[in-house]
């Protein structure tokens, strides 16, 4: 059986019948005991009332009618219908309550109770052994709780009650167990469709059930990874665009290294090393940019000081870094990335007046804040429609790429990289000409 919802009806059908027998077996020996107490409390009672009524009704000689009022009298007292037959088993008398059981239900003969006298009269008591009602009422008699037509036997019944509950809680429980299994098989069509390549396809979050929440964990992996995809994709475009210039240009210079005079050739082999370092650092933006988008989570996070770090590699372009010893979490190795490319995109379009600070900046009403770091230049600034675009991958200002190179990829890895440790980028125009990138980060 390979369908789920047949293998859960299934277990929910044999589970409940193998309740219902329980159920049956228990209640049937609940009965029976009860049963023989019954019984046995009828016999105890019977030959207690024979032993009274021995001493109490007149002589077997008596005159019949002395004998017949006598036991109607003792059928008053003990509310029980009664009949009094001789040694012979000619009947002496006989109360209105048993002649009208005995012509009332045909039945009557197996009802019946019998005590033998030490005269050898036959005493008779009808069953139940007494009405609830006045002397004479016609009560019934107490019916079983089973809600059963009367003359069926309680085994029978039992059985037949049980049967019906049964096919009624299986009855009721196929819409259940549809219902639910319905909106596994919905989620399986879905999987199977992002599966065969429909990357926008996703599955109902109806509900707030485990079958909710997995079509809600399956809704954020399928978006995952259709952006994955889709930067991916982008990415290898624009990575295949951006390779064609400098092998361009390497051809070139390798056709012509061969048939040039020496201080040509000094300048071609100077043109082959630039276009190899810059073929290297696309490599290197490409391969580090993947990596980020595979996995969104630091594998590493642990208390950087961005001071020191920002003073650091600020040495190395002969900038200056000043402000607060302050600490951020995060990856050491990609932070110094992030500032690496900040003080490269800031020397490249900004000249040599480069400045970094590094300062705190509390939240209002989030109560925690932010290590802000800012790399200013005094270059011709970015406009504002391009100061959102900038951190997209190979956008660059128009005629920038043509005099003064870069890859287009080293903001766009800063934003990556903020966001990778909860923060932001964004870029400000200075006071007095040029831009500032600003990077904000949680402290630590």
């Amino acid at each position: 059986m390979r369908s789920l919802y047949l293998r859960i009806y299934v277990t929910v059908v044999a589970v409940l019948a193998l309740f219902a027998l329980v159920s049956g077996w228990v209640v049937q020996q609940h009965l029976d005991e009860q049963r023989v107490l019954a019984e046995a409390g009828a016999r105890e009672r019977l030959e207690a009332w024979s032993e009274l009524l021995q001493r109490s009704l007149p002589p077997a000689d008596a005159p019949p009618e002395v004998q017949a009022a006598a036991l109607s009298d003792w059928s008053q007292r003990l509310r029980v219908p009664m009949a009094l037959d001789d040694a012979t088993g000619q009947r002496i008398g006989a109360t209105d309550s048993f002649l009208r059981r005995q012509a009332e239900r045909p039945d009557m003969a197996a009802r019946l109770r019998s005590m033998t006298l030490d005269d050898g009269r036959v005493l008779w008591v009808a069953r139940p052994w007494a009405p609830r009602g006045s002397p004479g009422s016609r009560t019934p008699e107490p019916h079983p709780p089973w809600l059963l037509p009367r003359g069926w036997s309680d085994g029978l019944g039992l059985a037949l009650l049980l049967v019906v509950l049964f096919l009624a809680v299986a009855a009721g429980a196929w819409p259940v167990v549809r219902g639910l299994t319905r909106r596994l098989e919905a989620l399986k069509q879905g999987v199977e469709a992002f599966g065969a390549g429909a990357l926008h396809q996703r599955v109902a979050e109806a509900g707030r059930d485990e079958v909710a929440a997995l079509g809600a964990s399956f809704n954020r992996a399928a978006a995952r990874i259709e952006a994955l995809l889709h930067s991916h994709q982008t990415l290898l475009a624009n990575a295949s665009h951006e390779l064609r210039s400098p092998l361009a240009r390497l051809k070139m210079a390798l056709a012509m290294l061969d048939g040039a005079v020496p201080a040509q050739q000094a300048a071609l082999k100077q043109e082959i090393q630039t276009n190899i370092a810059e073929l290297d650092a696309l490599v290197e933006e490409v391969l580090l940019t993947s990596r980020l988008d595979a996995a969104p989570a630091l594998e590493v996070r642990e208390p950087v000081a961005l001071l020191a770090l920002a003073v650091e590699e600020a040495a190395r372009l002969g900038a200056v870094a000043r402000g607060q010893d302050l600490l951020v979490p995060g990856d050491e190795r990609l932070l110094r990335r992030a500032v690496r490319n900040l003080l490269e995109n800031a020397r490249r379009y900004g000249g040599s007046e480069v400045e970094v600070s590094v300062a705190a900046r509390p939240v209002a009403g989030a109560g925690q804040r932010l290590v802000e770091l800012r790399v200013c230049d005094r270059g011709p600034g970015v406009p504002e429609a391009y100061r959102e675009r900038i951190f997209e991958a190979f956008v660059r200002l128009p005629g920038h790429a043509e005099r003064e190179g870069g890859v287009g990829l080293g903001l766009s890895l800063v934003r990556q990289i903020a966001q990778r440790h909860g923060g932001s980028v964004r870029c400000e125009p200075r006071p007095g000409g040029g831009s500032c990138f600003v990077l904000d980060l949680p402290a630590a």
